[in-house]
């Protein structure tokens, strides 16, 4: 009540609060009851999925595949999920060759099978198994420091991401060429 009477709208308020009921509802009607701009009409359940259809056509994939800049931090993510998927894929694929076929897939046969195959055979496949477990496991790392709320910046994001591109590097070739 004090500051109705130091701004000066008591009266005001008054007079809003106990005028007539007619004008108060006239103006309420008013901007309830707004007029339609956009005729509509009635169709079947066919002809919207058709207008539907015909404006996803239209709409981008996905946003930042077309406006934003490809970055260290979304990217790595994208790895970090792919690298995962894959060992995953791989380790549950042997796993189930294994139990399907335990003398096929046993551990004599497995390192027989690979013991007669060329020298840049097994470097080739060495890496191409070293390089994802490599990025998963110091990119797994990244993300603990980053869950103790450590590199959260701009700054600390794009540089435990090259740290993490350098050590997997590294990690790969010494990996590769470990006897």
């Amino acid at each position: 009540m004090m500051s109705t009477r130091a701004l000066g709208l008591g009266h005001s308020l008054r007079k809003a609060a106990f005028g007539p009921s007619a004008v108060r509802n006239q103006l309420m009607l008013r901007n309830i009851v707004g007029k339609r701009s956009v005729q509509i009409q009635s169709m079947p359940a066919s002809a919207q999925d058709q207008i539907l259809n015909k404006q996803r056509i239209h709409r981008p994939s996905s946003p930042h595949f077309t406006i934003y800049q490809p970055q260290l931090t979304w990217l790595g993510s994208i790895a970090n999920r792919v690298t995962g998927v894959g060992l995953s894929v791989l380790l549950y694929g042997f796993s189930i060759a294994y139990l399907v076929a335990p003398t096929t897939f046993s551990s004599a046969n497995v390192v027989e099978t690979i013991a007669g195959l060329p020298e840049g055979v097994k470097y080739a496949g060495k890496a191409i198994l070293a390089a994802p477990f490599a990025f998963h496991s110091l990119n797994g790392l990244r993300h603990l420091g980053w869950d103790m709320v450590k590199f959260t910046s701009v700054k600390g994001a794009y540089m435990t991401g090259y740290v993490v591109l350098g050590a997997t590097a590294i990690s790969t070739v010494a990996l590769t060429f470990l006897k």
